[in-house]
């Protein structure tokens, strides 16, 4: 039953296609991974060009604070003591806050990122 050419020329011809589409998967996944980190590195691409230009005008902004607030207290040092401890609050509340405001976005759009089709 088994021994006639029709069947041994089906099989072997299940098995090409078999192989065929094992190659395909395989070129999919490659490129699905790719997709991925590309998506992955544009992203921090952008946040990293969004972080440099903040840190540049908030230093900005923190001169012309400590400039304005030099004529509220009086004082240029005591000006720039407001502006630094108003930075080590943020820095405090930043710490406190880290899980809720950095770990779970991010978890959260890697697991996006990584598990979307």
């Amino acid at each position: 039953m088994f021994s006639n050419d029709n069947n041994v020329e089906t099989i072997a011809r299940l098995i090409e296609v078999l192989k065929h589409y094992i190659g395909l998967q395989k070129e999919y996944v490659k490129l699905d991974v790719i997709e991925k980190v590309v998506r992955l590195l544009t992203a921090i691409a952008v946040v990293g060009v969004f972080v440099v230009l903040l840190f540049i005008a908030l230093i900005y902004l923190s001169f012309g604070a400590v400039y304005i607030l030099q004529t509220l207290v009086g004082s240029l040092v005591g000006a720039f003591f407001i502006v630094g401890f108003f930075y080590l609050f943020l820095l405090i509340i930043f710490i406190v806050f880290r899980h809720r405001l950095v770990e779970r976005p991010l978890v959260r759009f890697l697991a996006r990122l990584l598990m979307s089709r």
